[in-house]
């Protein structure tokens, strides 16, 4: 049977704002001290990054990154940040127990991606 992963999107007013991407970012920057770090981690450049954390500072009420000034500052996640991060987090696992059994139901019914052959 293959694994399934539930993941969250959460929109405000009709507009996506948080998902697991977004999410894994700002965990980068928690574990990295720095926005380039944390977008090389992803595979994305820093403009990048920068833009997503740029957009996801002015959707909440304070920043979630808090950034240092000059060339190699550093950032890292104010406490909004991340409480922001450990709701996420919480609330994915709220929604995986409960959503267990339609997923244990999805994987019986699901093909099982064939692997690639070996040349």
């Amino acid at each position: 049977m293959p694994a399934l992963r539930l993941t969250l999107r959460i929109d405000v007013e009709g507009h996506p704002t948080l998902g697991h991407g977004k999410i894994r970012l700002l965990e980068h920057v928690a574990a990295t001290g720095s926005i380039s770090a944390a977008g090389r981690a992803m595979g994305m450049s820093y403009r990048r990054a920068w833009l997503l954390i740029d957009a996801l500072n002015h959707q909440f009420t304070k920043p979630l990154v808090e950034t240092k000034p000059g060339g190699g500052g550093g950032a890292s996640l104010s406490e909004t940040g991340q409480a922001v991060v450990d709701c996420y987090r919480a609330a994915e696992k709220e929604a995986t127990a409960g959503a267990k059994a339609s997923l244990g139901t999805l994987a019986s019914l699901v093909k099982r991606p064939e692997k690639a052959a070996a040349s």
